[in-house]
């Protein structure tokens, strides 16, 4: 499975969100491959199965074929384990 974290520069607030993602993902004891990005850059990706953002970018991620996970607070934790959990399941 493939994950990625989007932020609109993809350096920021989506390498934060990979991290977490992926120490959620070591604790779920689930896999997937995590990658950070910009909008444009993750629009353009197809093979993505799940799209991470903030909800003030997640309207410019709709229509794509990944499943787009709105985050309201990119430090927590629970939040992102109970919603990955949730897509992943």
């Amino acid at each position: 499975m493939k994950i990625v974290a989007v932020c609109g520069a993809g350096i920021g607030t989506s390498v934060l969100l990979k991290m977490n993602a992926e120490k959620v993902l070591r604790t779920l004891g689930l896999e997937a491959t995590v990658e950070a990005a910009d909008i444009e850059t993750a629009r353009a990706s197809r093979d993505a199965q799940i799209l991470l953002a903030t909800p003030e970018i997640v309207d410019k991620l709709q229509g794509l074929p990944s499943e787009v996970i709105a985050i309201d607070h990119v430090f927590d934790l629970g939040e992102i384990s109970e919603k990955l959990s949730k897509a992943m399941l």
